[in-house]
């Protein structure tokens, strides 16, 4: 071989060598920003109302800022402005608290003369926290006799009606399996720290009987309004579909470290009847959301997994919020602003869409969709043309090129939103819908068997529409498990249909 041919060889290795330190350099950083960096994905590029879900957590509260206070004036009380707290206290019980002198020291310290009330004066407002208590209720039966029969020789007797407990043989009552069932899927209290609470309140109430608890209620009481929902679902136009991994123990022929995950499926931000149903499945295949869906056949918004290919008869919206997240990933590290890069070019133009997705809120299914081709397909053109001249540009490989390579291998599903003006540019509801899972995850990390995966997909589904109803959770449940258990549903299907969280019965009671 040549010097020259020699050289050319290591010219050649030199350059594939600094393409491959680069994207090492990338990868170190895109994972060191997601172990240590901020998980919002807000940049300099994303307007003022996109913000992140948890700020809350991250801000700081101001010293400087005054609590509102109240004036009586002319004996009624009166409101200053820009005062919130009655708006506050208006929906709590009210105690009058009286301070008065006592009967000794009522009297003139000048002519020792008895003293008389001329008036009161308001003072301050305060809540006062009254800790829960725990009653235990023996139940007792009457029996009743007909004297008459009796002395006719014909004894006759007759018991109360009882009503029927929700677990049988068992301390618990609605409201105790109701406030479980709260804390720990709506409070993401697991059931060892509840076990605790519980043994404040004087009753030692294991995590095991809790446990116990949530899988029988569930199988019982909240599976079979469940499956109602479940065929209300399919009856749906728009659909919204996630799913996210769940350490699930003592799987059959699986090891315990194995992720199975959680399915969720929400009907569309505008629904009647808004619906919130989790499923349990011991993998990500997509015969799961196939067999889940089968008889749907409209608009299903989801993430850009391969496996909801396998849903058949539907139209498939794929998920601007995801093709963004790729461009923010994508971004350089120790960036002065998005906007000098190529990724934040890409962010650019999906904040574009979604800007133009707000000011199209308040319009009806048509108008939206003719306003969508009117405002958002001049964007949609400019960016495909964008991105197919920045495809040969950028590192083969990189973050950019895989975000690149995404939306342009994607375009057909990432432009079927189009086509009606109800369905979403985003998946954003199906996320939301699952983010209270996730928190909760993060305390109890795993489920200890399948059926008590099946029993928090359960409650999770019930919990969440009646969220989405809408409704008080705890009350929901309570009101399900002190009525459900004494009506003949297994003869008269029909009557699960009062127990929809969308009934007006329910809606009266359980808000």
């Amino acid at each position: 071989m040549s010097t020259s041919q020699e050289i050319k060889t290591l010219e050649n290795r030199i350059s594939e060598l600094e393409k491959e330190n680069r994207l090492l350099l990338e990868t170190v950083h895109h994972l060191t920003r997601k172990l240590y960096g901020r998980s919002s994905e807000k940049t300099s590029a994303l307007s003022l109302g996109q913000m992140s879900l948890f700020n809350e957590a991250e801000m700081e509260s101001d010293p400087k800022v005054k609590e509102p206070d109240l004036k009586r004036v002319n004996g009624y009380q009166r409101k200053k402005a820009k005062d919130g707290r009655m708006e506050l206290l208006e929906n709590l019980p009210h105690e009058k608290k009286l301070c008065t002198l006592v009967e000794e020291e009522r009297f003139c310290e000048t002519c020792s003369t008895a003293l008389v009330s001329v008036g009161e004066e308001f003072v301050r407002t305060e809540v006062e926290y009254i800790p829960a208590k725990l009653k235990v209720i023996d139940v007792y039966r009457e029996t009743f006799e007909c004297r008459s029969c009796r002395k006719n020789g014909l004894p006759y007797m007759e018991k109360s009606p009882m009503p029927d407990p929700v677990i049988q043989h068992s301390l618990a009552t609605s409201s105790t399996v109701a406030w479980v069932m709260h804390q720990k899927f709506v409070n993401a209290m697991p059931l060892y720290r509840q076990e605790k609470e519980w043994k404040t309140l004087g009753l030692s109430l294991s995590r095991a009987t809790m446990a116990n608890w949530i899988m029988v209620a569930s199988r019982d009481w909240l599976s079979p309004i469940l499956n109602l929902m479940h065929t209300e679902l399919l009856k749906e136009r728009y659909l919204h579909a996630d799913e996210t991994p769940v350490q699930v123990m003592n799987e059959e022929g699986r090891k315990n470290t194995s992720d199975s995950y959680m399915w969720v499926y929400t009907t569309a931000k505008d629904a009647g009847h808004p619906i919130r149903i989790f499923e349990y499945e011991p993998g990500r295949n997509g015969i799961y959301p196939q067999e889940f869906l089968k008889g749907f056949t409209g608009f299903l918004h989801t993430d850009a997994y391969s496996g909801y290919q396998k849903v058949e008869r539907i139209t498939r919206c794929l998920c601007w919020s995801h093709l963004r997240r790729n461009f923010v990933d994508a971004l350089p590290k120790d960036i002065r602003g998005p906007d000098d890069t190529l990724s934040g070019q890409g962010i650019n133009y999906c904040n574009k869409l979604f800007e133009i997705e707000k000011t199209l809120e308040n319009l009806t299914s048509d108008e939206r969709r003719l306003k969508r081709l009117e405002q958002e397909v001049p964007v949609l053109d400019a960016f495909w043309e964008w991105a197919d001249s920045t495809a040969d540009k950028v590192l083969p490989k990189s973050k950019l090129s895989q975000a690149i390579n995404y939306d342009l291998s994607r375009k057909p599903d990432l432009i079927n939103y189009l086509k009606d003006g109800n369905c979403s540019i985003s998946n954003n509801l199906a996320e939301n819908c699952i983010r209270p899972f996730t928190i909760g995850r993060k305390n109890w990390l795993f489920s200890g068997s399948p059926k008590g995966a099946e029993a928090s997909a359960a409650v999770y589904s019930i919990v969440e529409s009646a969220k989405a109803n809408g409704l008080s959770p705890y009350k929901y449940l309570d009101y399900i498990f002190d009525r459900l258990p004494g009506e003949p549903f297994g003869q008269y299907p029909e009557i699960l249909e009062s127990y929809l969280p969308w009934n007006p019965k329910i809606q009266a009671i359980c808000k």
